[in-house]
């Protein structure tokens, strides 16, 4: 039967097909095309093999198509044929405990007698079927539709939960430089998070650490309510793209079940990546530091369909990967502004080997006013007040120019040092519910607590 379908859909004089007239870098010219942008196609090479692609824009009166493999074996003349006009997502509940590409098929997930868990096989004849179906791109809902976010959400991170709490349904940003520990602190959020269904999509990440993430990070527990999503950095960027578009569209099937659902996305900026080079392809100018238009237009509508609405909510965490440590990077600095909060690690703070390597002082959950009561703000003031005044004072304390008693203030956060960093510092295997963090930072802070100096 798909030999015969394969057959009839060469020869129907129904279907919408085009001519390739031109190759320029990684995309395919065709004319006579009249597809809409978006649309996904099929380019019959010379050999009788196709090459799945996608429209990303049009030059005069020839489409521009980006494929999903390489286009070694295209040449002038070939066909092209229109797959899909608006492509849809199939998904369902067995997608959970999964590993699915950037189209959302099934690539492992089935385990046999031989191989330990950890170890993704190919997929067994009876693999589950997906049967319904959710369209990759969708509106964000209305700003009136979206409810007041009044819950907090305990993530297990005890520095988080204490001091920067996350609500059910907000967008937070993880911003870090490369090798500060931004993929063990997402393992913990996976493995510690209280979320019905976590989807993880894992973009641009090298081969070998989709592996390791699912062994070492997420673990058996983790993988049986997590569904991920995987597009590694040797994949086209078209298909990079799609691979955050999917995880996001499975993220909002769950929502739309009820289910209280925590999305991970590692990282938002190489999604940002892979739109420039998508962009630049197309035709576009670079605008700022070498990103199109394209790219700040994309951003905005993908996090926005995170969030809370009626049905249930999506708690995003997207990581940003800071080139150089820089702060005002242009890609972190547009996602701060579109996030309801962020979490910065500190490669200064990692150096010293306390993990997570949260700078509490750059970090800021904005809706931590709303989801908790009067002492839990009023402590974690107190803690951002002792931390601001070692950062302050560190060089002086550091060569021995402070002497006690200069500021009894200070010199109480000087005796309470070690066990403020006790209190950041957290094993990867330790897990901490929200209540066991607030409750010892209030410990930490009450003003009993803290020793006396010798002549106040």
């Amino acid at each position: 039967m798909d030999t015969f379908t394969s057959h009839l859909r060469k020869i129907s004089p129904f279907a919408i097909s085009g001519t390739i007239t031109e190759t320029v870098g990684m995309t395919a010219i065709a004319a006579d095309f009249p597809v809409p942008n978006g649309a996904t196609a099929e380019i019959l090479r010379q050999d009788g093999t196709r090459i799945p692609a996608e429209v990303v824009g049009f030059r005069e009166r020839a489409s521009i198509l980006f494929p999903y493999g390489n286009i070694q074996g295209i040449c002038r003349g070939n066909r092209v044929f229109l797959k899909h006009t608006a492509p849809h997502l199939r998904v369902s509940t067995e997608m959970l405990g999964k590993m699915l590409n950037a189209q959302g098929e099934i690539i492992s997930g089935e385990k046999s007698p031989e191989t330990p868990f950890s170890a993704p096989q190919p997929l067994s004849p009876s693999a589950p079927a997906l049967a319904q179906r959710v369209p990759y791109v969708r509106t964000p809902p209305p700003a009136y539709e979206r409810p007041r976010i009044t819950e907090p959400l305990s993530t297990g991170v005890r520095a988080i939960d204490a001091l920067l709490t996350v609500g059910r349904g907000q967008r937070v940003g993880i911003f870090a430089g490369s090798g500060v520990g931004k993929s063990v602190l997402l393992g913990m959020l996976a493995r510690y998070t209280e979320a019905d269904v976590i989807v993880i999509g894992l973009i641009g990440e090298r081969g070998r650490e989709v592996n390791d993430f699912i062994q070492r990070e997420l673990g058996e527990k983790g993988l049986r309510k997590s569904v991920l999503v995987v597009a590694t950095s040797d994949e086209p960027a078209v298909m990079r793209v799609r691979a955050a578009q999917t995880a996001t569209a499975v993220a909002e099937f769950f929502r739309d079940q009820g289910k209280n659902v925590l999305l991970l996305m590692d990282s938002l900026t190489r999604v940002a990546m892979a739109q420039r080079d998508i962009g630049l392809a197309a035709g576009e100018t670079a605008v700022t530091r070498g990103y199109p238009p394209s790219v700040f237009s994309l951003l905005p509508p993908l996090v926005e369909r995170a969030g809370r609405v009626s049905r249930g909510n999506i708690t995003a965490m997207y990581t940003v990967l800071v080139e150089g440590d820089d702060e005002n990077e242009i890609i972190a600095d547009t996602v701060r502004g579109l996030l309801d909060g962020h979490i910065w690690l500190s490669r200064k703070i990692a150096s010293r080997g306390q993990y997570p390597a949260i700078d509490i002082l750059k970090s800021i959950s904005r809706l931590m006013d709303d989801i908790c009561d009067s002492p839990h703000r009023e402590a974690a003031r107190k803690l951002r007040r002792m931390l601001a005044l070692w950062t302050e004072h560190e060089d002086l304390i550091s060569i021995g120019a402070y002497r006690a008693g200069t500021n009894p203030e200070l010199d109480r956060v000087i005796s309470l040092r070690e066990k403020v960093l006790a209190f950041l510092r957290q094993d990867v295997a330790e897990a901490c519910d929200l209540e066991s963090a607030r409750e010892a930072l209030l410990k930490l802070t009450e003003s009993g607590q803290w020793p006396v100096v010798s002549g106040q």
